[in-house]
């Protein structure tokens, strides 16, 4: 493709306006190499921005029944039927019953390209759900090789998983985030090959712990952090394992007014307890937040196996690529969900697997050299669904761009899509409310429709509540499977800013396993236990800090047995990049001197 995008004069970095948040951002010099390599211009929307754009254009958590609008059948969707596209079930969608080339147009030289597109959108059809490989999986989404799971979001390779998002290779997950080999956890987060754990996060390695906080290698713990190889320890003390024992009688979950005490004790512990600035292993010259086995890479999050990225969001492996959502790719820009084996994507979102050389493409499986294309399927050389020639193709594609830039598409709050800019959040196939951007970048619905965005409004609900919140006896062991005829009032009654939907329903595997593990009864419907699991993470951005270790010529003992330094007569002086935000009022470490005192 040839580039008649202009060279940028000066490649050193520079502070630009945001044209959505019109809060300044910098572009900085390798980025401008790398928009060179990628032939697209630098972006106008600053680097949280752009985040949030792409998260409204992933479907996750949205649940609707409706019909199949090829075979007519009852299913489960994204989507609701008053969709105005059409909405296939996963078979029919992936079938031969349909071509996506049946709805490729001409290119409207007069009309600008994200109208065109959105125009095509709304012809061809949407899958209702993305659950690849799965088995008594209906009720989740964005899942792959699963089993009997239930409300289970972004997850691969696990069984028995429920109410949990981003679990990976784990068994009998219930109400947990961001678990890797996990068995038998409940309400965790940040987890890595750890079994029986409770209310914990950032757990490695570690066996029937509780309400714990940065463990690694350890077992019987509750109610402690900073724990390296440790046992028997209950709140910060080193027991025998009799004196354990004897102290966890004391510990009853099965009380819901207990569970909320601990959890109280639980966050002045994590005010309490050291914070290294960053949980990265393995990485060189890396900026970011839960990273392995990365090299130079700049703002990235939740991610591993990365090379010369930057501003990328739960990736698996990427190489030389920018603004990526959840995604494996090489060469990679602006995208939101996709690759798997694929390279050279630009501005598409849900575009995988082993595809290349595409741009703003959505919903397209398994191809390559497409343009402004929608549910393709082992297609190539087609620009708005219709097929052309390589050389039509290649003539085509630079007067494309060209038009692009003359006949921009300008929305209602004057915001200017040019070639290079991600496809505008309004066209998304989702209002904004059932998006995951209302996770990460929550907003009311004045505030969202004031922005210009869509939004969804509940509809009247077909579950009637039966049994209200106060109602509800405190203790598991007053609890018995009357409770599975019941909808349960939401705590928040719907009046949180967190998707709530105001009522929930207990299922039978769920009680056994409460009452297996003598556990209480939740009381917020799954939507706002997911936020407050969210809530517990830092957030996706960073700031420029300094060690907060203090100790001058003293000893500060986190706890007993614990290592102690010194930096003389003057505090710690080194600086970094952190995801801790300077308002908050965790302790947060360098390398050094966590190494030291917790490692």
């Amino acid at each position: 493709m040839q580039n008649l995008l202009p060279k940028h004069h000066s490649m050193s970095s520079d502070t630009r306006s945001c044209q959505n948040c019109k809060k300044d951002f910098v572009i900085l010099h390798e980025d401008f190499l790398f928009y060179e390599k990628v032939k697209v211009p630098p972006p106008t929307f600053c680097p949280q921005c752009r985040l949030q754009r792409r998260l409204a254009w992933r479907a996750e958590r949205g649940f609707h029944h409706r019909k199949c609008d090829l075979c007519a059948k009852d299913i489960i969707a994204t989507f609701p039927q008053d969709t105005e596209f059409p909405v296939y079930c996963r078979e029919c969608w992936w079938s031969d019953k349909w071509d996506g080339k049946d709805y490729g147009r001409e290119y409207d030289w007069n009309k600008s390209f994200f109208q065109q597109f959105y125009e095509l959108q709304q012809k061809v059809p949407a899958i209702a759900l993305q659950v690849v490989n799965s088995v008594n999986c209906d009720f989740t989404n964005q899942i792959l090789d699963c089993k009997n799971c239930y409300l289970l979001i972004s997850a691969g390779w696990d069984e028995d998983c429920y109410y949990s998002y981003r679990i990976l290779n784990s068994k009998n997950i219930f109400d947990s985030s961001f678990l890797l080999q996990c068995e038998n956890c409940y309400q965790c987060v940040e987890g890595i090959g750890s079994s029986h754990t409770l209310f914990s996060q950032n757990v490695v390695d570690s066996l029937d712990i509780s309400f714990c906080y940065d463990v690694r290698g350890s077992q019987n713990c509750f109610m402690s952090s900073n724990l390296r190889n440790a046992s028997y320890i209950f709140r910060n003390r080193k027991l025998s394992k009799h004196e354990y024992e004897e102290a966890l009688k004391t510990i009853d979950f099965g009380s819901s007014k207990n569970i909320q005490q601990y959890k109280q004790e639980f966050n002045n512990l994590l005010a309490s307890s050291v914070h290294a600035y960053a949980d990265i292993k393995n990485t060189l010259d890396s900026t970011g937040q839960i990273l392995t086995n990365t090299k130079d890479c700049k703002s990235c999050f939740g991610s591993s196996e990365l090379e010369n990225c930057s501003y990328c969001l739960y990736i698996d492996g990427a190489k030389d690529s920018m603004d990526i959502t959840i995604g494996t790719v090489e060469l990679g820009y602006e995208i939101s969900t996709g690759g798997v084996k694929s390279a050279n994507i630009k501005l598409s979102a849900d575009v995988w697997p082993e595809v290349h050389d595409i741009t703003y493409c959505a919903s397209c499986r398994s191809s390559a050299n497409l343009f402004g294309c929608i549910g393709l399927k082992k297609d190539q050389y087609c620009v708005l669904n219709k097929q052309y020639s390589k050389e039509e193709y290649e003539r085509l594609l630079p007067k494309i761009v060209e038009q692009m830039n003359a006949i921009p598409y300008v929305d209602s709050r004057n915001r200017v899509y040019k070639y290079g800019e991600f496809f505008p959040i309004q066209f998304s196939y989702l209002p904004y409310n059932e998006s995951p951007a209302q996770d990460y970048f929550p907003m009311t619905k004045n505030e969202a429709l004031r922005q210009g965005y869509t939004w969804r409004d509940e509809g009247e609900r077909s579950l009637k509540i039966t049994k209200l919140t106060d109602d509800l006896p405190d203790h598991i062991n007053n609890i018995d499977e009357s409770i599975l005829h019941e909808v349960i009032e939401c705590e928040h009654q719907a009046k949180c800013n967190e998707r709530c939907t105001n009522a929930f329903r207990v299922i039978l595997t769920e009680l056994k396993f409460y009452k297996a593990i003598r556990m209480a009864l939740p009381r917020l419907c799954p939507n706002c236990r997911n936020r407050e699991r969210l809530s517990r993470q830092n957030p996706i951005n960073l700031w420029h800090r300094k060690c907060m270790c203090q100790n001058t010529n003293t000893s500060r003992a986190i706890y007993q047995n614990k290592n102690v330094h010194s930096h003389g007569s003057n505090p710690c002086v080194n600086e970094f990049e952190t995801s801790y935000s300077p308002e908050r009022p965790e302790t947060i470490y360098c390398k050094s001197c966590y190494q030291t005192e917790v490692i």
